[in-house]
């Protein structure tokens, strides 16, 4: 018998919520490069997850999860090239005094079940980056009904010099390695 499972239908039967235990980190990182290609690579660096192919998820935070701000160096640990499930905002500038900013702000449901919505936007200001992440949250909780409340937000900025820049915010769900040959 399956325990989840079996928690699942007791859930949903009585009422009450359903803890998943997933924890969700989120960070931010800015970079410098040559190309836009490269800075991204630097801001990737920066925010933790360089090393692995970032699967993007739609932004909606499934129940019983909790959502934390980390540093790179908190983020989740996996091996070379694994997959990672995540949400990210990601934004750009290559013109001297061009500004980047990106940003990912949630919601979480009133139920106290730890659900919620995540919503990503790039601008090239704080104000502009702000009011959209602010409409999204506010769009998506009144398209379901509403009950949602603020959880937070992160945001990266960076000033392009010389080179090109980028800034990322990211939300990490899970990591996933690869099923190899010689595992099948």
């Amino acid at each position: 018998m399956n325990l989840a499972l079996t928690t699942s239908e007791h859930a949903q039967h009585s009422g009450k919520v359903q803890q998943q235990g997933l924890t969700i980190r989120v960070s931010s990182g800015t970079g410098i490069g040559r190309t836009r290609l490269s800075a991204f690579d630097a801001a990737l660096r920066d925010a933790g997850v360089a090393n692995f192919n970032l699967i993007r998820l739609s932004s909606v935070i499934p129940p019983g999860s909790d959502v934390l701000e980390v540093d790179g160096s908190e983020q989740l640990a996996g091996g070379y090239g694994d997959m990672l499930y995540c949400v990210y905002a990601d934004a750009y500038a290559s013109t001297p005094n061009e500004q980047a900013w990106a940003g990912v702000a949630w919601s979480s449901r009133d139920d106290q079940s730890g659900a919620g919505l995540f919503v990503e936007h790039h601008a090239s200001s704080r104000k502009s980056l702000e009011h959209d992440l602010r409409a999204s949250l506010d769009d998506l909780s009144v398209g379901r009904g509403g009950g949602y409340h603020h959880g937070g937000s992160v945001i990266a900025s960076v000033e392009c010099h010389d080179h090109p820049v980028c800034a990322v915010v990211v939300a990490t769900y899970k990591r996933s390695g690869w099923i190899t040959h010689e595992q099948r």
